[in-house]
C-alpha cells in the first residue's frame, strides 16, 4: 500500500476560484474543497481588469487554510486559469499594472489592423490558432497600436497561471498549454513564432522559455512559506490552461470520442498527436491547443454558460436572486424550440443585460421573442446544444469519420437539462463527469510530475475509479432534427 499523496490544486474560472485538496491512495483520488472565492473583474474608466493581487491573496488564503486544517504535508501545488491574458513585469520583476480582462474592448478592430501586416492565412497556418480578437497577440498589438507606456517598460510577459507561479516561486517560465492560447506559438515547431512577432513590431525578448506541461518549476518561496506556516513545497506548471487540465480528466478508456469542457466557455474537440491545419479547419474556426504529453487538442471555442451566468447577474441586480437550479426548473416548464440564439454572436460577447441581448438577437432574426426567465434560459440551453451539434458536424467533416460518444465534464454538467439536450441534439450517447474536471486533471498531472502516476492512460483509469458519471441517451430525435434545421438557418441569416 502506497503512502497517500496529498496535492493542492488552484483552479481559476472566469467568475470564481477554488483551492482543492487531492489525496491519491490505492489508485483512488479523493478531493476536498479547502477554499472558494469569487473572481470579480473590475471596470474602471471604460477598461476591464482582473483584480490580480486579490486573486493572489486568495491563493495564499487557500494555502493557509490547507495548513491550518492539518494538511501541512502536501507534496505539491499547481495553478490553472483561463487562457490568453497576461501580466507585464518591469526590469526589477515588478508587475506593471493590473492585467486586462480578455473582454476589454481595447482589442476591437485589432484583428483587421494585424491583417494589414500578416495575412489571416499566414497567421492561422503558422499558429493553428483560431483567429479571435481576445488572443494575446491582438492584445499586445493593441498596446503597440496605442503606444502603451506599459509595453515600452515591459521586460517580461507572463500568462496568468505563469504569473501566479512567479509570485509563488520567483521563477519566470511559460508553460506549454497556456502558450498555445496566445496566437504567438508555431504549432508545428512548438516554439515562439518569432518572425511573425517581429513583423508586427512586438518585443520578442519579453517572452520566456517554454516548459512542458507537468514541469516542476520551483518551490514555494521562503518568504511565503514562513508567512503561511507552510513547507517550501514544489510548485508544478501542470497544465496552466484550465481547458487542458480538464481534458486530462476525461474518464475515457479509448480514443474515439469528442469532449466538451463545459463551463463559462464550452471547449469541444478531440485529442490528436499532431496539429490539424488546413483550409477547412481555418474556415470552420477550429484551433489547435497544446496539452499534456505534448498532445494536440483540436477544438472549437464556443461561448458556454456565460450567457446564463450573465442573465443571472442581471436578474440579481434587479432583485430577483434565483439559483441556477431554480432557473433550470423554470426553463423545463417553458415551451421548447420557441427561439434560438447563436451563442458566439458578437452581440452576446460583452458583459451587461444579457436578457435584453437575447431578446434583441431574436428580434433581429425575426423569431418569437422569449419574455419570461424560463423562456430565456431555455432558449440559451437549447441553442448551446444545437451549437454542439453544429460543431460535431463540422468536426466529423474535417476528420472524415463519425464519432460515437460525447464526454462532457466540468461545472456545466450540473445542468442536467443541458446534458440531456446535448444527447438529443447530437444523437450521441453523452457521458457526463467529473464535475470538478479541471481540478481533478490538475491534480492528476501533478501526480504524473511527481512520478506517482506513470501515464495519462493510468491517470484516466484512476479518474474512472474515483468519480461517478451519468449517461444520457438521445430522446425525441425527430423533433430535435427538425429544430436543428431551423437553428442552422437562423445562425446563417443573423445580422
Amino acid at each position: 500500500m502506497d503512502k497517500p499523496l496529498k496535492m493542492l490544486a488552484f483552479d481559476f474560472g472566469a467568475s470564481s476560484g477554488r483551492a482543492i485538496l487531492g489525496t491519491l491512495s490505492d489508485d483512488k483520488l479523493t478531493i476536498e474543497e479547502i477554499h472558494r472565492f469569487s473572481n470579480d473583474p473590475v471596470q474602471i474608466r471604460g477598461s476591464l481588469y482582473w483584480d490580480i493581487l486579490r486573486l493572489f491573496y486568495e491563493i495564499k488564503q487557500g494555502i493557509l487554510k490547507c495548513v491550518n486544517s492539518g494538511h501541512r504535508d502536501i507534496e505539491s501545488m499547481a495553478v490553472d486559469t483561463w487562457g490568453v491574458d497576461f501580466g507585464l513585469l518591469d526590469g526589477d520583476g515588478n508587475l506593471l499594472g493590473n492585467p486586462y480582462h480578455y473582454r476589454d474592448p481595447r482589442t476591437d478592430g485589432m484583428v483587421e489592423e494585424v491583417f494589414k501586416i500578416v495575412s489571416r492565412e499566414e497567421l492561422y497556418s503558422r499558429t493553428g490558432t483560431e483567429i479571435m480578437k481576445i488572443n494575446s497577440l491582438f492584445q499586445l498589438y493593441s498596446m503597440k497600436f496605442r503606444n502603451s507606456p506599459l509595453l515600452r517598460e515591459a521586460r517580461t510577459l507572463l500568462f496568468t497561471p505563469d504569473l501566479f507561479n512567479y509570485f509563488l516561486t520567483g521563477v519566470k517560465a511559460t508553460e506549454y498549454s497556456i502558450a498555445t492560447t496566445s496566437q504567438m506559438l508555431d504549432a508545428e515547431k512548438r516554439t515562439w513564432a518569432v518572425d511573425i512577432i517581429e513583423k508586427l513590431g512586438l518585443p520578442k525578448d519579453i517572452l520566456t522559455d517554454i516548459v512542458p506541461s507537468g514541469t516542476v518549476i520551483g518551490t514555494l518561496s521562503p518568504e511565503i512559506a514562513h508567512e503561511l506556516g507552510a513547507r517550501e513545497i514544489p510548485v508544478i506548471a501542470a497544465a496552466g490552461h484550465d481547458t487542458q487540465a480538464a481534458i486530462a480528466s476525461v474518464p475515457a478508456s479509448g480514443e474515439d470520442y469528442v469532449y466538451i469542457s463545459c463551463g463559462t466557455w464550452s471547449l469541444m474537440g478531440i485529442e490528436n498527436d499532431k496539429p490539424i491545419i488546413n483550409e477547412k479547419s481555418s474556415r470552420l474556426s477550429f484551433t489547435n491547443e497544446g496539452g499534456v504529453n505534448n498532445r494536440i487538442c483540436f477544438l472549437k471555442n464556443i461561448m458556454g454558460l456565460w450567457l446564463v451566468q450573465e442573465c443571472k447577474r442581471q436578474w440579481d441586480r434587479e432583485g430577483d436572486n434565483l439559483s441556477f437550479a431554480q432557473l433550470e426548473s423554470m426553463a423545463r416548464e417553458a415551451k421548447p424550440f420557441t427561439a434560438f440564439v447563436d451563442p458566439d454572436d458578437e452581440l452576446l460577447f460583452a458583459p451587461g443585460d444579457m436578457p435584453w441581448k437575447v431578446k434583441e438577437f431574436c428580434r433581429r432574426t425575426g423569431q418569437p421573442v422569449p419574455e419570461s426567465k424560463g423562456e430565456i434560459v431555455r432558449c440559451i440551453i437549447e441553442s448551446l446544444a444545437m451549437k454542439y451539434r453544429l460543431t460535431l458536424d463540422s468536426l466529423e467533416d474535417i476528420l472524415g469519420r463519425r464519432i460515437p460518444v460525447v464526454h462532457m465534464m466540468g461545472g456545466g454538467i450540473k445542468d442536467k437539462m443541458l446534458c440531456q439536450h446535448t444527447a438529443n441534439a447530437t444523437g450521441r450517447e453523452v457521458v457526463a463527469g467529473p464535475v470538478e474536471a479541471t481540478s481533478v486533471g490538475n491534480l492528476m498531472i501533478q501526480a504524473m510530475a511527481l512520478g506517482r502516476v506513470k501515464s495519462l492512460g493510468e491517470a484516466r483509469r484512476i479518474v474512472r475509479n474515483s468519480f461517478p458519471t451519468a449517461v444520457y441517451q438521445t430522446q425525441d430525435a425527430g423533433a430535435w432534427a427538425e429544430a436543428y434545421e431551423r437553428f442552422k438557418k437562423i445562425v446563417q441569416k443573423k445580422v
